[in-house]
């Protein structure tokens, strides 16, 4: 339940912060919005482990994989797609197609066992569970 609840949440607070992001940068340029975006989470993130448990902050380091650590870059160039599709598309348009290409992903990674994934047999009802989200997003557009 707790995984379901904290799920939700993250679908909320991406819209959101999606929508919050191209309303600044209508006053900025991108990359400008987009440092500003991961400098206050680069302050949010710091300023929390430093009230939290305060594990070793370099432990980070320890992953077996390094190419792993390259996940704020990836976040750079995902702020940098979402606030794009929604000042071309709208918010809800854009969000659509954000969680299809989301779950077809993540189907493919579980599917081929991509990135250290467990591997996880193709079942037919996920296939049908995409199309079926491509039906919804052609019959709202």
């Amino acid at each position: 339940m707790t995984g379901i609840l904290f799920a939700l949440l993250a679908g909320f607070l991406m819209s959101v912060q999606g929508v919050f992001n191209t309303r600044v940068m209508d006053s900025s340029s991108m990359w400008a919005t987009n440092s500003w975006v991961h400098f206050t989470a680069f302050v949010a993130s710091i300023s929390i482990w430093l009230f939290t448990s305060r594990e070793n902050l370099f432990s980070v380091f320890n992953v077996s994989n390094k190419l792993y650590l390259f996940g704020g870059v990836i976040g750079a160039f995902i702020t940098f797609t979402v606030i794009k599709g929604i000042s071309s598309l709208g918010p809800i348009y854009a969000t659509m197609l954000i969680l299809l290409a989301q779950l077809v992903t993540s189907c493919l990674v579980e599917s081929f066992g991509i990135l250290g994934t467990e591997k996880i047999c193709f079942e037919w009802n996920k296939l049908v569970g995409v199309a079926l989200m491509v039906v919804g997003i052609v019959v709202f557009k």
